[in-house]
């Protein structure tokens, strides 16, 4: 779990130092949910799931790589058409966390890198935690009011809480 830490705080550091004038913005979103970790697990880990608990995604290909193996990089297509790939940059099957990255986005966001984890909640349920970390695409000092960091924040945030939703739902 250490060696995981460290990878995410280095990926962390990286974005920052490559920042310019955009702001480094963060999104959290953590939910209990009824159900053992090893359940929620293994809905989860295979990196082309997303589909199977994320109501915004129709489709999800490993298109390069295979499954669970840093380096695999996958295809989502979102509901209302747009595909976007990811690569899975740190897997931890004992820990039950990985992390991935955005290698091309219609998204307005730039260095986005995020951490999904299953934790034991001490009860027999879990706690499933969803960290992003990213920049906003548009490099000026003035941009649209849709691609600002207050609107993208929301949006990231909208589709954690969206997937987690929905996770919850589909466990208990």
């Amino acid at each position: 779990m250490k060696r995981l830490a460290f990878t995410v705080l280095g990926l962390i550091v990286s974005c920052a130092a490559f920042a310019d004038n955009r702001s480094l913005l963060v999104v959290s979103e953590v939910i209990g949910i009824n159900a053992p970790p090893a359940k929620i697990w293994n809905l989860v880990k295979p990196f082309d799931s997303v589909p199977r608990w994320h109501p915004a995604f129709a489709s999800a290909e490993i298109v390069a790589g295979r499954d669970g193996k840093v380096g695999a990089v996958r295809a989502l297509t979102f509901k209302d058409g747009p595909t976007f790939t990811e690569e899975l940059l740190a897997f931890n099957d004992q820990a039950m966390a990985f992390t991935y990255d955005i290698v091309e986005s219609p998204l307005p966001i730039d260095r986005y890198v995020s951490t999904m984890s299953v934790k034991p909640d001490g009860r027999g349920g879990s706690i499933v935690t969803w960290v992003g970390v990213f920049s906003r695409k548009n490099p000026r000092d003035q941009v649209p009011d849709a691609e600002n960091d207050a609107a993208l924040v929301g949006l990231i945030t909208g589709a954690y809480q969206a997937g987690l939703q929905n996770l919850k739902k589909l466990m208990e």
